[in-house]
């Protein structure tokens, strides 16, 4: 044991599996693994286990979008137990790979694929060990001695070599618990199994959105699907002043899931690592979005849809995106749904894609890797034009869940309200919220809602909310940041109190959320130098650097590049 390189994996979900799975593949025999696991189980994580899903809850990625683990999902389904597969009305017979799951199942699924990789471990003579029930606390490196120390529960203490940390999502409560009916967000979702009265106030479209949507419906009323296919929904005679609504900076609801071409966001003419380099470096050290948005987006299109790179080839970022949320914002959002879905269904039946949408998905996951080369004025661009139009048409909402949103709106339970940028919530005393927005017509509004839920998402968290501290104290981790190209729009942002700051040299830098890393996923210290020891995937702490979390998708790509500089 003595010459066995110990790593330790911080976390046991999905980020948690595909690292173990990485190391458990890597070829070497002389790794002594441990994963930190808070629950008693691995592999769903989050989002795939009760902390994230109820039985209502689905995925939003089909079987073939799911990176390969060990088994195929389609042929794990065909040996689970027929009560279960029951349980959430799945017919293995009829089941294929272009079907989306449940996610409590889905999340069984994850579990058994953790389990044939420690499997795998074992007939490989792969030391390792799994603690359940094992909450870190800290960790704490230590240079001197070239080890990092992870801390259980404020007491016990191990050493490794090497650590990854795959703590996946965290959701802070901020009045959760001090409010009455004012939830920070809609997990664990067993909370909104409430039977209301009154209208709610949700934060949000996206798909964390429709988790609190499927819930809260199922629980004020009944879905039916008519004669005609088509589903309608029935308030409960308990809950006849139910309502649900929507309030979104954008006015808009999340696209619908539709048929990939490529069902894994990679496509064989995007920019090489070698050709981002290579730009980088005679960019002056910075990655140009106008590039990546030419290169990786566009030219792709002019090969495989040129009716429609026709009609964008002049454009620029700013005047695509205007284009695209134009159409978006003419339209009622319901009935650009009802649109989308219809569009979606002919996608998925002919098995042709939306080539714009998918490509803008695949720009998204190119660009998060590289995104910490791009200027503070490329990233500002990034945040303001083209990321919310890419949080809307990459969601990916799934069908059955479309048709819920058409029945909830068609039976007057599902409103929708834009209220810009300068709205705000207030949290009630007395229980709720009062949401303070402009309406369309200018007018100031103070709605007040006995029940609130922000549903806007993971939130980008910022470093001071970094779980570990001993690595914030001894400044083994640094607040992320990103330069000005311009001294002059560093000057400009600092004087509209942005969060910027001005070195020694005279350089401006903006700061981001999260934490610096390198293009391997270490983080980096006060004084600019990686740390060999600590790797991190854990995308709230991230983000200010990978600002696209693409799930499963993002776990396979970060653990790649993890092992190979760890193999090195």
């Amino acid at each position: 044991m003595e010459n066995k390189k110990h790593i330790a994996i911080i976390g046991g979900g999905p980020s948690g599996l595909f690292m173990f799975k990485r190391l458990v593949e890597s070829g070497r025999t002389d790794l002594a693994i441990t994963i930190f696991e808070r629950k008693k189980k691995l592999g769903a994580g989050m989002p795939y286990s009760a902390e994230g899903a109820n039985d209502e809850h689905i995925t939003n990625v089909s079987g073939n979008e799911i990176p390969l683990l060990v088994t195929p999902l389609a042929r794990w389904i065909k040996n689970v137990p027929k009560d279960t597969l029951d349980k959430f009305h799945i017919d293995p017979k009829r089941f294929n790979e272009y079907k989306v799951l449940p996610r409590l199942l889905f999340g069984q699924y994850l579990t058994a694929q953790f389990d044939l990789l420690q499997k795998l471990a074992r007939e490989k003579g792969i030391d390792y060990e799994i603690r359940y029930d094992s909450n870190v606390t800290d960790l704490i490196d230590h240079p001197e001695k070239e080890i990092v120390t992870v801390e259980i529960a404020g007491n016990e203490r191990f050493e490794f070599d090497q650590l990854i940390i795959c703590t996946g999502h965290n959701w802070p409560h901020k009045y959760e618990g001090i409010v009455p009916n004012y939830f920070d967000s809609p997990y664990p979702p067993i909370k909104l199994a409430l039977q209301l009265d009154h209208p709610v106030a949700i934060k949000g479209s996206s798909l964390t959105a429709v988790d609190a949507i499927r819930t809260l419906s199922r629980h004020n009323g009944t879905y039916e699907k008519k004669e005609n296919g088509i589903l309608s929904y029935k308030l409960s005679e308990q809950s006849p002043n139910f309502k649900m609504v929507l309030h979104t900076r954008n006015g808009m609801l999340p696209a619908v899931r539709f048929h990939l071409d490529d069902s894994h966001l990679s496509n064989n003419s995007l920019l090489s690592k070698e050709e981002i380099a290579a730009h980088i470096a005679a960019n002056q050290g910075f990655l140009s979005l106008d590039y990546i948005f030419e290169r990786d987006f566009k030219a792709p299109i002019r090969e495989k849809q040129p009716e429609f790179y026709e009609r964008i080839k002049h454009l620029k970022l700013e005047e695509f995106v205007a284009a695209m949320m134009e159409l978006r914002e003419r339209l009622d959002p319901f009935q650009l749904l009802k649109a989308e879905y219809a569009e979606a269904e002919k996608s998925i039946r002919r098995r042709e894609s939306v080539y714009w949408k998918e490509m803008l998905g695949v720009l998204s996951f190119a660009l998060n890797y590289p995104a910490k080369h791009l200027s503070a004025e490329d990233m500002q661009r990034l945040q303001k034009s083209l990321s919310p139009l890419i949080s809307i048409v990459i969601a990916y909402i799934p069908q059955s869940s479309s048709e819920e949103l058409l029945a909830l709106h068609q039976a007057g339970v599902l409103d929708l309200v834009p209220v810009g940028d300068d709205s705000r919530v207030e949290p009630s005393p007395e229980g709720g919220a009062v949401y303070h927005y402009t309406d369309e017509g200018g007018t100031e509004q103070a709605v007040h809602f006995n029940t609130f839920i922000d549903c806007v998402g993971q939130p980008h968290l910022a470093f001071e909310e970094f779980p570990f501290k001993s690595l914030l104290t001894a400044r083994t981790i640094t607040p992320a940041r990103l330069k000005f190209r311009s001294a002059e729009e560093g000057e400009k942002a600092m004087a509209e109190g942005k969060d910027v700051t001005r070195d020694q040299h005279g350089d401006y830098y903006l700061k981001v959320s999260g934490i610096t890393i390198n293009d391997h996923f270490q983080v980096v210290d006060a004084y600019g130098a990686f740390n060999n020891r600590i790797y991190i995937m854990a995308v709230p702490y991230i983000g200010g650097y990978n600002p696209d979390y693409s799930g499963l998708d993002f776990s396979e790509e970060a653990s790649s590049t993890i092992i190979k500089r760890l193999s090195a």
